[in-house]
């Protein structure tokens, strides 16, 4: 058998080499993947339910790393999913709220001294192609639309779900941008306004034919396959540009204690989460909270449509357990 030259020898063994060391950063780069830790228990979250699908989702990755921890998730407008921790005293590992602000005005300092603000998303009007005039519909018409009669759309309540007093501040800049005085009172005072707890109640009721229009973010009408109008910028809650316009819009709902109210004004949407601090399982809720702002994380809040923040922000990064600090630049 003749001998194998040299040059082919040490491209053999050059072939090799590159084998083992591709091997090694794959390893590697799973190892950085892999749980540092095992971890077990039950992580109780809590959620607006704008939330329901992508933090489901992130849940289920999660498991991935960690399969011997148990996740129970409850969907809710944002204020009630707070007030089941400050009010009702239910254990709960983390809280994820469609407004950030709630979240110091609800819980500080009590319950917590830090939020994280990790997503974006825009007001928008859900409806179906069963929809009176879902043929005519458009973002310029919107607001004579569902005016007309026997057209009946739904919102959800102000004092449980951010999306219900932003349905509200929506109206009141949609008449001043459109120039319609008085819209505020007659969307608000029609016989065909429907209030329901949470904005996500009102998708089986558009499904049903119940409703022919819904107040929702735009990811919960994309997420349920709805039809829907994107909403001007100047009224749609989501464009930096027109923040001081969405601050001459303001709602009071009910506030931290009985009797007590609090002045919402408009303001870009922006989503935030923190970690109870009486939840005696923190390694639990730091290593969940660790997985929705990593790039993984990310992308599936990407990929239901909103938008994650990059950076993350927060209102003290001296309080953050360690392991979120890395994603808050100073």
């Amino acid at each position: 058998m003749k001998q194998l030259s040299m040059r082919k020898r040490l491209s053999i063994t050059s072939l090799f080499l590159s084998l083992i060391l591709a091997l090694t950063l794959v390893i590697g780069c799973t190892n950085e993947l892999a749980p540092t830790s095992e971890l077990s228990g039950k992580l109780p979250i809590f959620h607006a339910g704008s939330l329901t699908i992508p933090f489901k989702q992130m849940s289920q990755e999660f498991n991935q790393l960690y399969p011997n921890v148990e996740i129970l998730h409850e969907g809710a407008g944002s204020q009630t999913t707070i007030r089941k921790v400050t009010e009702l005293h239910k254990e709960c590992g983390v809280i994820g709220s469609a407004d950030y602000t709630v979240i110091p005005q609800l819980m500080f300092p009590e319950y917590a001294d830090w939020y994280i603000i990790f997503a974006t998303n825009q007001m928008c009007i859900a409806y179906t192609d069963q929809s009176q005039f879902a043929d005519e519909i458009n973002r310029d018409n919107w607001y004579e639309i569902l005016q007309r009669d026997e057209v009946k759309y739904g919102r959800s309540d102000p004092d449980q779900d951010p999306c219900g007093y932003r349905t509200l501040m929506v109206w009141q800049l949609a008449e001043a941008h459109y120039s319609s005085s008085g819209l505020y009172d007659k969307l608000y005072e029609a016989d065909g306004d429907l209030e329901r707890p949470k904005s996500v109640d009102l998708i089986a009721l558009l499904e049903s034919g119940d409703l022919d229009y819904a107040f929702e973010y735009s990811s919960v009408a994309a997420q349920h396959n709805l039809n829907y109008v994107t909403l001007p910028p100047e009224i749609n809650l989501a464009n930096e540009e027109f923040k001081d316009f969405y601050a001459t819009a303001q709602v009071e709902i009910s506030g931290k204690k009985p009797g007590e109210t609090i002045i919402k004004k408009g303001k870009p949407i922006v989503y935030g989460v923190t970690i109870p601090s009486n939840f005696l399982h923190q390694e639990l809720a730091i290593a969940w909270v660790d997985f929705l702002l990593s790039d993984e994380g990310k992308a599936i809040m990407e990929a239901n449509g909103q938008p994650p923040v990059i950076p993350a922000v927060t209102n003290d990064k001296s309080r953050l357990p360690d392991e979120l600090k890395k994603y808050i630049t100073d």
